[in-house]
């Protein structure tokens, strides 16, 4: 990889503490930012530097620009890299457990939920291809109180919590099985809600490798008096008004946290304890990756914490969804799902594909709210960004099919040094950096860089298309060539939009 050699050789020659290498588009090089004009000069005269680049040293006050411009060779070579079927970035302790969704099954998917769910699918699928052993994982949450509000909410009680059609059809569903008992209406209705939940998971296009159940795996197995009784002997509880505590502050939290109330009932993060204790401890992760609801910002310290205890301090990771809007018509859409007035994914999916769906959950980072725009969702033109990169997919599989090169595949090939115009250049040096975007993503977990990189993709190759001409090329050398450059764009467009859980069409 390209990048990977210039921060290798610059580690070697002046050490780590540097910025950075970074792409410059504008300019088509990769560049290093450093304080004094000896150091560039230093590593420009790098034999393994020269070998595969052209430099340029430029100053601007008192920083140093080195830019640094790849060779045939190392665009080749960044070619081959790219193609991988996987990449090696992971660390050696790479087992990692990528926790997402997890909504109560006290209620259909929404919007929201959606937004989390593809976010977490696309990081699992980027991370097993970065490397890593990656089990995806739904955490259900069938036991405490949210069961009995379920309860209540059909019994149309005083003391009911939920609203909505659902709610009035679980209502007469369970009116008719003639249940009364709290726990029994309770986990019955939960059980029929799971069932659709995984219904809205299928038609999301996310697979999950574990469904754990807090009820039959935490509770049923003892698992929340063990977390209690291991706090307490190691003098990390206390009792106050009636309460067990942990000492949450001792490790970065505000303030402490309750873990049994009065009435004894383990309180959500007292069960979320021994739920992270089953992952690192007893299932042995190495890495945990939580995708959770902004709503839960307040949990996120307490738990960070609690994991420290275990041993595993900064290997618990967790990202804070922040809330879809969703656009429809210009305005807004009003949601509450306390109210019953929600928008479901299932419909979103319905209304305008799974495809659409997933990239348009992918455009923002986690932690920016982001506007789903249904109008351009349903746009079938250019104007919609899948439909756009879609079309660039199917275009370079018409320009394949209509050649004269039977399963073209890309190879080291001296004809490749043919291909000098800037459009040529342009989309050469975009498929290289495939590479960099997942090793970025694998370490800083924005997705949304993926879809970015995948659209600006299919806005090189559409510039290369209109402006270059591959099958009536002036020679057949420089056709191959050309060929040659169309089949690794679709290959890499095509894995792209495949770790994104999107389909790659090869007719539009």
């Amino acid at each position: 990889m390209i990048r990977a050699l210039i921060n290798e050789e610059v580690e070697k020659i002046i050490g780590k503490n540097y910025a950075n290498v970074v792409w410059n588009g504008v300019f088509g090089v990769y560049a290093v930012n450093l304080d004094s004009r000896e150091k560039a000069e230093k590593i420009a005269d790098s034999s393994k530097i020269k070998e595969y680049f052209t430099t340029e040293i430029a100053e601007k006050g008192a920083r140093v620009f080195l830019n640094f411009s790849p060779s045939q060779d190392a665009i080749e070579e960044g070619l081959v890299f790219a193609l991988q079927e996987k990449f090696d970035f992971a660390p050696k302790k790479n087992k990692t457990q990528v926790e997402f969704i997890s909504a109560n099954p006290t209620g259909p998917l929404t919007l929201g939920n959606g937004r989390g769910g593809v976010y977490g699918d696309v990081l699992a699928s980027v991370l097993d291809v970065a490397g890593y052993d990656v089990t995806k994982e739904y955490y259900i949450n069938d036991a405490g109180n949210q069961i009995i509000s379920l309860y209540h909410s059909i019994k149309k009680d005083e003391m009911a919590e939920y609203k909505g059609k659902y709610i009035d059809d679980l209502s007469y569903l369970i009116k008719e099985t003639g249940a009364d008992e709290i726990l029994t209406v309770g986990q019955a209705a939960a059980n029929i809600i799971l069932e659709s939940i995984k219904k809205t998971v299928f038609e999301m296009g996310v697979e999950f490798d574990v469904w754990f159940s807090e009820q039959k795996e935490l509770r049923d197995k003892g698992k929340v008096e063990e977390i209690i009784e291991q706090l307490k002997k190691k003098k990390l509880t206390y009792e106050k008004d009636g309460a067990l505590w942990f000492k949450a502050s001792e490790f970065g939290d505000s303030e402490d946290r309750v873990l049994l109330k009065t009435n004894k009932e383990p309180t959500y993060f007292c069960v979320d304890c021994a739920y992270h204790k089953n992952k690192f401890i007893e299932r042995k992760f190495d890495k945990v990756i939580n995708v959770w609801g902004a709503d839960h910002h307040g949990d996120v310290a307490r738990l960070k914490g609690f994991v420290e205890t275990l041993g595993f301090k900064d290997k618990l990771e967790i990202i804070l969804m922040q809330f879809v809007r969703l656009v429809e018509d210009g305005k807004a859409v009003r949601m509450s799902k306390r109210e019953g007035k929600f928008v479901l994914a299932e419909d979103v999916i319905k209304e305008i594909g799974r495809d659409a769906f997933r990239y348009f959950m992918l455009t923002r980072s986690p932690d920016t709210h982001l506007d789903f725009d249904m109008d351009l969702a349903k746009e079938q033109s250019k104007k919609n960004p899948v439909y756009y990169v879609q079309y660039a997919h199917a275009r370079m599989h018409s320009i394949l099919a209509k050649s004269e090169i039977q399963n073209p595949k890309f190879e080291t090939n001296p004809k490749f040094k043919t291909l000098n115009s800037k459009y040529e250049r342009n989309l050469i040096l975009k498929l290289i950096q495939f590479p960099e975007i997942i090793e970025d993503i694998s370490k800083d977990y924005q997705v949304h860089h993926l879809t970015t990189y995948i659209y600006e993709l299919a806005k090189t190759f559409t510039d290369f298309y209109e402006n270059v001409r591959v099958l009536e090329a002036e020679t057949d050398e420089l056709k191959g060539a050309r060929l040659e450059l169309v089949f690794v764009a679709k290959q890499i467009l095509g894995k792209g939009l495949s770790l994104m859980g999107i389909s790659s069409p090869e007719k539009m």
